[in-house]
């Protein structure tokens, strides 16, 4: 199976190539960068297309504990399953990050539907830490 069906496109951050052009991603850091375009932006913030992205920012002031990594994981799954159709959520899960009070680690299990190939990738989402 061609290598294209994934696709190429812009890398995310903007950069500047090689070659003096635009970055541009493939294959596997393509489908990397589309899931954290997706998990980053907050419906609303594109004027075009005004439900896409993640719900993931309603928990910045939540606790960082099991019942927000619970919500996490099902906001994860919604804005996969509805913007990404290039793959199969396989499976989701979520923990507070051992090592950083107000970082949420999200683990995303997925199957490149074109070449069924399994694929993983965590997510660190950073939460606003309570004042303490």
């Amino acid at each position: 199976m061609s290598k294209d069906i994934v696709g190429q496109g812009w890398a995310f951050p903007l950069g500047i190539g090689p070659q003096g052009g635009f970055a541009m991603t493939r294959e596997r850091s393509e489908l990397e960068q589309a899931v954290d375009i997706i998990l980053s932006t907050r419906p609303g913030e594109r004027v075009m297309r005004g439900k896409f992205g993640s719900k993931l920012h309603e928990l910045y002031f939540e606790p960082n504990n099991q019942q927000t990594a619970m919500r996490a994981v099902r906001y994860v799954e919604e804005a996969l399953a509805m913007w990404e159709p290039r793959i199969i959520v396989q499976k989701v899960t979520a923990e507070p990050d051992p090592e950083a009070g107000n970082r949420l680690l999200i683990y995303i299990d997925y199957t490149v539907k074109a070449s069924n190939d399994e694929r993983s990738l965590v997510y660190p989402f950073y939460m606003i830490p309570d004042e303490e």
